[in-house]
């Protein structure tokens, strides 16, 4: 029996001990490690998930336990299960495993994939932050239009109490309420709900598929990160970010993904210059040359355009996207300098707590403000680091009502941004697709 070690960050972990061995009695799995997102180790995965193999269930450790963990669990395999890495950084795990005594697997996707009896378009991604969400909420705004059922399985977060997290179904918002979603989840969530959709996601992916097809026409799987899907898809869509360009070709799994795409968006066209994009587009050609390429613009419009013309102005960003997306401005930066804004205030002076330990976790922050929120102490800081900073208003792009979740002192000009693909190419596939698999559109 050979003795495993899942490497994670409280996802695709859990997907890929569910489907490869938690009734697989040639295998042990002796523990999870958790990077990547806060408070996710020092937990476990109980034994009302984990199945009649493991009755104590599977502890849960800090990932830089990792090389003692191999010598003390006399661990013989270690998986990686997490997404958005340098190519470089997947590689030094690899040595790490390897120099403790243990083998190191990259997981094929189609190993993993969950087969559905309904079509499914899956929404990847090259990039944390690429467009995924925008993306999503156009396809199934469109599918809705043709009068077609449309659900949303969102890849997890299940950052809370395990147990109570095996199948989420969110349709109202006062569901992220009841399922005490962090701000992280509010932002992949909210945008769907306020669309109209019904949209599952938590732990376990085949009793989420089993439910979502009683009530779908069409699955839309809208991933996590750069993940590859959980569901075997008709339609596999990649979303590019040309204001990363390169990064296609050395971040993992994004690669994959766009290697295995049927679609490359080269999304955010509006926003990058014209060698970005034909980097993008010379890249996609290279990894995948059968892959259709669209290229769209991300058209950011704003609530209050007076709340940030000759103003001094903090800018919120979504919160995966600035931090191990990597990115170093987003779409309120963007927005304060279209609409003019008078500065941009240096968050750095007024962060607190959490939010500071977080700026300084990422260097690459500027001026931008995340908006973590994967605890109770890290919204307060959250609060506290908005109503201190010294401006006149502010400027959120996290896709969720920050109000609701903060008590803000200011006024807040709330920025909104929305796929708008060029020429017709994406839409008319998704309509030969669902022609070919329901029949009338």
């Amino acid at each position: 029996m050979k003795r495993v070690i899942l490497i994670g960050a409280a996802g695709r972990d859990f997907h890929n001990f569910n489907v490869l061995f938690r009734d697989n009695a040639e295998y042990r799995v002796v523990a999870f490690t958790a990077a990547q997102i806060p408070y996710i180790s020092d937990r476990l995965y109980p034994k009302e998930l984990a199945g009649r193999l493991y009755e104590n269930g599977i502890k849960i450790y800090d990932e830089k336990e990792l090389p003692s963990l191999i010598k003390r669990l006399k661990a013989d395999i270690c998986v990686m299960s997490y997404s958005d890495l340098m190519n470089d950084t997947v590689m030094q795990k690899a040595s790490i495993a390897n120099a403790a005594g243990a083998d190191f697997w990259l997981v094929a996707p189609e190993h993993t994939m969950l087969k559905s009896s309904k079509p499914v378009i899956a929404v990847c991604a090259a990039r944390t932050g690429s467009g995924k969400t925008q993306t999503t909420k156009y396809l199934s705004s469109m599918i809705k239009q043709m009068g077609i059922r449309v659900v949303i399985v969102r890849h997890p977060m299940p950052y809370g109490i395990l147990k109570e997290q095996k199948v989420q179904r969110y349709t109202r918002l006062s569901d992220l309420d009841r399922y005490k979603c962090t701000i992280e989840e509010r932002e992949d969530y909210e945008p769907h709900i306020r669309n109209g959709i019904t949209l599952y996601s938590g732990v376990d992916y085949a009793a989420i598929l089993a439910m979502a097809e009683k009530e779908a026409d069409v699955i839309i799987w809208d991933g996590g990160n750069n993940d590859t899907p959980f569901f075997k898809p008709d339609l596999l869509i990649a979303v590019t970010d040309p204001l990363r360009a390169g990064d296609e070709i050395s971040y993992y799994p994004g690669e994959t993904v766009v290697r295995m795409a049927d679609i490359a968006i080269i999304n955010k066209a509006n926003s990058a210059s014209a060698i970005q994009v034909k980097t993008v587009r010379r890249n996609i050609g290279i990894l995948n040359p059968k892959a259709r390429i669209v290229v769209a613009d991300s058209i950011i419009s704003v609530d209050n355009q007076g709340l940030i013309n000759g103003r001094r102005v903090l800018v919120v960003e979504d919160g995966p996207t600035v931090t191990h997306g990597g990115m170093s401005f987003g779409a309120a930066t963007l927005a304060a300098k279209q609409f003019k804004a008078r500065s941009i205030v240096d968050v750095s002076r007024y962060a607190v707590g959490e939010i500071k330990r977080t700026i300084q976790r990422y260097p690459h922050l500027k001026k931008e403000l995340p908006a973590v929120g994967y605890s109770k102490k890290e919204i307060r800081d959250l609060e506290t680091t908005i109503n201190t900073a010294d401006c006149d208003s502010v400027v959120s792009a996290t896709p969720i009502n920050l109000s609701s979740v903060v008590n803000i002192n200011k006024p807040v000009a709330q920025v909104s941004y929305e796929l708008k693909p060029r020429g017709a190419l994406l839409n008319n596939s998704v309509r030969k697709l669902l022609k070919e698999r329901i029949g009338s559109v």
